[in-house]
């Protein structure tokens, strides 16, 4: 019965480690991908929005950039700071509220 009681609680401790690496790994992959490059046609998918409309992000400043010769790419930090700028409810009088 002892052995039993300490097998259960060695593999309580091994889930407690386990769940430690775990958390560790997903923050540090989440910091990864914020910090990460991605290409227009990625920031298009991930916003659902066209080509034109990420080109008036960019030409406005509201979504910074970098170009190496003719590929542009957008900071995934960014696009999470534009779409918090951005975040509201429309009847706190936001700019889609009707007059």
């Amino acid at each position: 019965m002892t052995q039993l009681v300490d097998l259960i609680l060695g593999l309580q401790n091994d889930i407690k480690v386990l769940k430690t690496y775990i958390d560790f790994y997903r923050k540090s992959r989440f910091e990864q991908l914020r910090e990460s490059w991605i290409t227009g046609n990625e920031v298009i998918d991930m916003l659902q929005i066209s080509q034109r409309k990420l080109q008036s992000l960019r030409d406005d400043g509201r979504l910074p950039f970098t170009r190496i010769d003719n590929k542009i790419y957008y900071r995934v930090s960014d696009i999470e700071k534009l779409l918090e700028r951005n975040y509201g409810n429309s009847k706190s009088g936001g700019k889609h509220e009707a007059e």
